[in-house]
């Protein structure tokens, strides 16, 4: 059978004679299949020694040479050889599906669906599928496992995916396995020197194409990395489990979705959508219980140490306190408050170990009761605080208690934490009793799952810091809010040594390919504990209120700074963090972006550039606006002498009438950005 998108043929040329026939016949299957425009195309097949790979070209062009797929099972024997493939017809899904808040409203979901059988010849005679699904924009393959009689209880030790990258080029990464988790600067590299990378692994090749290997729909599974094996091919390296397997399940079951995005420009892997389409729906049903917005709180300063988490003179969760942000808030316009070190345990040793917290209990110089009062009488939210010190198993423990006190103060999001090493978390084993586990494994997984069902139960969104990396699970829990799993701003209050001008255009096209972050921008106060203090100009710290994606976001300065600074400080005010549309205008990795988004409840725009520690003058074209009509720009740059070295604080801020017809020319300082408000004032003049 012989169609555009699919076929299954024998290598061999049969000839006339007998033999050659016979080894024409013998000869392995290959399946084929192609995105719904043809730009994307897999074929799978399997060696004489029945290995299964597959492989990927774009536009006829290898993207992804033949790549090993299988696994090493601890208890039976491995699932790598002997292999015969079959297939399914491709078929073709395209649909509209609507998110509850996000970076757009409405996503398209239109790909070919390929099932391709893979059967031992002899033997156990097991069976698994691989399923790859083909956009135009990238792939995700996963495998699945059918009940069958030989196959029950499956010990994953390795999973052998490789990812073949055809083509020499750069590689942005950090690396696996490290104690800090996912918390470290970002290695601009040649592609054949990435050592052991966490996902999502950014590579631009020599010739410009880009792509990113990272994973989808992970719930019940270890996390991947990536471990590179020789020249550009990658092996998945599962994040080890409680016992000599990394992952233990029961068949049937399926694997998380393994993903490529691919793109001609960098710019194409923000606007793609892979990741969340290869998520199932919303399994919650309506959650408009939860509401994007901006939120102030008492963090930063404890991250200036100029207040404690912990009990004492320099207590920083007092009543007085959070009344004091309330009132700013309210007065703002802000939707929340973020109080952290509210509740007793954050005396004494708590890091790693997380015994002591009680996430009910308030210290006594804290009366919670009078401080919920209080923000519903001016209209505020409180946004929770569980730090765990990473003991999942105690948490888990007072779930449903703590999130039954917040929905019955009307609190709808908890912002939770695991401060500990890597392989420091605390889950429940097997045996009921703790355990220590890696933040990324399969227990952790499971534990996340928990947290956010049972928030879900409350009506409570969940904001998780030092967390499991993203997978797109929002589209199916969209509780599932935003979460760090980076370096974020705090480092640049304390870290030795900060971010430097780079880190925010590096984690537009890696980290935030996965999903929203918690940055926490808007600091105005650039003197710090860390040697360059904050290495942005203001105009920056403005441009990632839209660069940097979440639909909770924190102005996270001071608030005496933002009250000495009312020009700068009213794009905070008005900026919003729920979009019907993005656009990318452009970009390159590491070095600068322009992103362009619309106010889901009106017909504002929004426009956030940024720069690395190079001046830049970008063209943006403002062919994204309605057509014929006049919009204010309000726009906030870096004044012309700002640096983030020496002037980091000098902007201007001025008001032009621009249409879609212009393009506006934006100079962006060393460290630099800008911001725009796009507000409309009616048709345009003839």
């Amino acid at each position: 059978m012989l169609t555009r998108r699919f076929l299954i043929s024998t290598t061999a040329l049969v000839a006339a004679l007998p033999a050659a026939a016979a080894r024409a016949q013998d000869a392995p299957a290959v399946v084929s299949a192609s995105s719904p425009d043809g730009v994307l195309s897999v074929s799978v097949t399997v060696t004489g020694e029945g290995r299964p790979e597959y492989s990927v070209s774009r536009l006829g062009r290898p993207i992804i040479a033949a790549s090993r797929l299988g696994f090493l099972l601890t208890d039976a024997p491995k699932l790598e050889r002997n292999f015969a493939v079959t297939a399914e017809a491709p078929t073709q899904h395209d649909d509209t599906w609507e998110q509850p808040w996000g970076e757009r409203r409405f996503i398209r979901n239109r790909y070919t669906r390929l099932r391709v059988h893979l059967t031992e010849k002899g033997g156990l005679e097991r069976r698994m599928d691989v399923v790859f699904r083909l956009y135009d924009d990238g792939i995700g393959f996963r495998y699945e496992f059918p009940d069958q009689p030989n196959l029950k209880a499956v010990k994953i030790g390795d999973e052998l995916t490789e990812f073949a990258v055809v083509d020499s080029g750069t590689a942005w990464w950090i690396p696996a396995f490290e104690w800090n988790r996912e918390e470290y600067l970002y290695n601009r590299t040649r592609i054949d020197a990435v050592g052991v990378a966490q996902t999502p692994l950014t590579v631009r090749t020599d010739d410009g194409l880009h792509v990113s290997i990272h994973e989808a729909a992970l719930i019940d599974y270890s996390g991947m990395n990536l471990r590179r094996v020789e020249g550009g091919r990658f092996k998945a390296a599962l994040t080890p489990g409680l016992s000599n397997a990394a992952v233990e399940l029961t068949t049937p079951f399926v694997t998380p979705w393994r993903t490529l995005q691919i793109s001609d420009t960098a710019a194409g892997l923000v606007e793609s959508s892979l990741i969340l389409n290869l998520n199932e729906p919303n399994r919650l049903g309506d959650v408009s219980w939860f509401k994007p917005m901006k939120y102030v709180g008492i963090w930063w300063e404890m991250h200036l140490d100029l207040k404690t988490w912990n009990s004492g003179p320099k207590h920083g969760a007092t009543t007085e306190n959070a009344i004091k942000h309330i009132d700013f808030a309210a007065e703002h316009g802000f939707g929340g408050v973020l109080i952290e070190g509210w509740n007793v345990g954050w005396d004494g040793e708590w890091f790693g170990t997380g015994w002591n917290y009680s996430f009910t209990q308030a210290y006594p110089d804290f009366d919670i009761e009078r401080v919920a009062a209080y923000a519903r009488s001016k209209g505020v939210e409180i946004i929770g605080h569980h730090e765990t010190g990473g003991n999942g198993f105690h948490y888990e423990q007072q779930l449903d208690a703590a999130f039954a006190q917040m929905q019955r103060f009307g609190w709808h999001s908890v912002k939770t934490g695991y401060v500990a090493d890597a392989a420091g978390a605390r889950v429940r084993g097997p045996d009921g009793q703790p355990r220590l586990a890696w933040h990324e494994s399969q227990p952790m997984a499971q534990h996340h799952l928990r947290v956010v069902e049972t928030a879900a139960k409350y009506q409570v969104a969940v904001n998780a810091h030092e967390p499991f990396k993203d997978t797109g699970l929002r589209r199916t829990f969209p509780n599932m809010i935003s979460r760090e799993g980076a370096r974020g701003m705090e480092f640049s209050a304390w870290g030795q040594p900060g971010n430097p001008p780079e880190h925010e255009a590096n984690l537009v096209f890696t980290r935030l390919l996965a999903g929203p972050m918690d940055y926490t921008p808007g600091i105005f106060g650039m003197k710090t504990r860390a040697p360059d203090g904050i290495a942005t100009t203001w105009a920056k710290q403005l441009a990632l209120y839209v660069t940097i994606y979440s639909p909770i976001v924190m102005a996270a300065d001071l608030l005496e700074n933002y009250e000495a600074n009312p020009g700068p400080f009213q794009f905070i005010k008005d900026v919003v963090t729920d979009w019907s549309d993005t656009r990318v205008l452009n970009g390159e990795i590491g070095d600068f972006v322009t992103i362009a988004r619309k106010d889901r409840n009106s017909d504002q725009w929004f426009l956030g550039a940024l720069t690395d520690e190079h001046p830049r003058v970008l063209d943006a074209s403002l062919s994204f606006l309605d057509p014929g009509r006049r919009y204010r720009a309000e726009i906030y740059r870096d004044a012309p002498d700002a640096d983030w070295k020496t002037n980091r604080e000098a902007i201007v801020i001025e008001a032009r009438e621009v249409t879609a017809a212009d393009t506006l020319s934006l100079r962006l300082a060393p460290g630099g950005g800008q911001a725009i408000r796009f507000v409309p004032l009616g048709r345009a003049r003839r």
